[in-house]
């Protein structure tokens, strides 16, 4: 688990090692045992009151194309010394828009092996889901119904990390074992 202290650090670097020009909101970064990711706000598009849906979706995923195009040196840069004072994996990704429209996109993000032992009944639903033709594997199966628990539960697990950080900070203060 990933202490307050230590997500705290890593967001202060981040905070002021980014340049500001790329930051038009504080960065979110997201932090695991493997990898740490930076999701930057950009300014949204300026298009007419009715353009459509359409047009300003393409629009946005244009001017996030440009911007991982015209940033990558510099973020290869930045994510080397990350990597290397952190000794984690950096990925990156931007938002643009607001509210339910808005365009999201992560780039180059760690995608970790897990292994996991299933009983049959488990082994079952994954393989519906492969013979169904929602998945291709049931490595794919497991990470769709992660991902769906993810989503419905978004509430119940920011709550639960929650507790989980202030636990492993209280560890991080007490005796050394």
């Amino acid at each position: 688990m990933i202490t307050q202290e230590a997500r705290e650090r890593v967001e202060g670097w981040f905070a002021g090692r980014l340049p500001a020009e790329w930051q038009s909101a504080p960065a979110d970064i997201t932090i695991d045992r493997e990898e740490i990711t930076v999701r930057l706000t950009i300014p949204d598009v300026d298009l007419a009151a009715d353009a459509s849906d359409v047009a300003r979706s393409e629009a946005r995923a244009g001017r996030a194309k440009a911007f991982r195009e015209e940033t990558r040196t510099k973020r290869m840069e930045i994510a080397r010394e990350a990597e290397h004072r952190y000794d984690a994996k950096v990925s990156w990704g931007v938002a643009l828009g607001a509210g339910d429209d808005q365009h999201r996109e992560l780039w180059t993000h760690v995608a970790a092996p897990v292994m996991t032992r299933l009983r049959q009944p488990q082994r079952l639903v994954l393989d519906t889901l492969v013979d169904a033709g929602v998945a291709r594997s049931r490595a794919d199966a497991l990470a769709w119904c992660v991902r769906l628990v993810g989503q419905h539960e978004d509430d119940w697990l920011t709550e639960l990390r929650d507790a989980m950080t202030a636990v492993a900070d209280v560890r991080s203060k007490g005796p050394a074992a």
